[in-house]
């Protein structure tokens, strides 16, 4: 149901891996993707980063709350997130937030423009570069493989490069406790990503599950080292519904879970609407800046306790 995708292929056949990467994309949105290019050793790195923040007291990383920002960067305690909006359950995971990063006195950061705004860091050595690097190496990545998606539409490699170039992309480092037991727990509630593809590195607990159109919750399969990549619904809305954006949760977890996704979105200007060649349009136009706003106000609404 899930595939394995192979990303050395792409280098030695690349009609093959398109071939492959245009079936999963329209069946589940989901794949695995074997033998990235983002190096091993920096992924280690931030895993290891990741366990030395969120070890830290809660008073320590409240310092950085994503709730003191409007522009979504920072730490988000449990309790903070609700990913299922049509439930009143909160997720228990904690996240830490990071974005495109410019600097205090860039124009836009002056502005106060939307999602515009500086990262915010720990006092960790070595954590800020270790996770901008991350972040892109994870966007080079995601730009590889939207050059193969625009093949597998019939459109030229390039024709997603000029709206990556100052994107929208948010890195989240995800800490998940161990389940208490409690009523209607959830690590992280039922939904779909917002943007265009999603790189998910994992430690390799089981947790997460997919909801196939039509099928029932399955369970996303390890394979050590592998990338478990999916489709937005801005990626699916671009497309005109040829791809599919697939709802998935993260159920509570025996052990702690710890996993690193990468949002990829595109430039806060670029203008979401029915690539060429995909039909008649199925949803007006707008900008990915506005749409991914309308998204995240939902997820940090208040709820109700339950």
């Amino acid at each position: 149901m899930i595939p394995v995708l192979d990303w050395s292929e792409a280098q030695t056949d690349r009609a093959a891996f398109t071939a492959k990467l245009g079936e999963a994309v329209r069946e589940t949105g989901f794949f695995l993707l074997a033998n990235p290019q983002v190096p091993q050793t920096l992924r280690d790195e931030v895993f290891a980063l990741a366990d030395r923040f969120f070890n830290q007291p809660r008073a320590e990383k409240a310092k950085l709350s994503i709730l003191d920002t409007p522009h979504y960067r920072g730490w988000a305690q449990p309790g903070d997130e609700s990913l299922d909006e049509t439930r009143p359950e909160v997720d228990t995971k904690e996240t830490f937030n990071i974005g495109y990063d410019l600097a205090p006195d860039d124009p836009r950061v002056i502005a106060g423009e939307a999602f515009r705004g500086v990262n915010r860091w720990p006092d960790i050595p070595g954590f800020a570069d270790a996770m901008l690097a991350y972040y892109e190496a994870c966007q080079a990545q995601a730009s590889a493989l939207l050059s193969v998606m625009a093949e597998d539409l019939g459109l030229d490699a390039t024709h997603f490069d000029g709206l990556f170039t100052e994107p929208l992309s948010a890195m989240r480092l995800l800490h998940y406790p161990p389940a208490s037991g409690a009523d209607n727990e959830i690590g992280a509630g039922a939904h779909t990503d917002y943007g265009a593809i999603t790189l998910l590195m994992t430690d390799g607990e089981p947790g997460l599950q997919v909801q196939p159109r039509g099928g029932d919750w399955t369970d996303v399969p390890q394979v050590p080292g592998a990338y478990v990549v999916n489709i937005g619904d801005c990626l699916m809305r671009w497309t005109n519904d040829i791809y599919v954006s697939t709802p998935h949760r993260v159920l509570p977890p025996k052990r702690q879970r710890r996993s690193v996704a990468f949002f990829c979105e595109a430039n806060p200007d670029a203008l979401v609407e029915a690539l060429p060649g995909t039909g008649e349009p199925k949803y007006p136009p707008i900008r990915a800046a506005d749409y991914l706003a309308s998204r995240l106000e939902a997820t940090y609404a208040p709820k109700e306790s339950v």
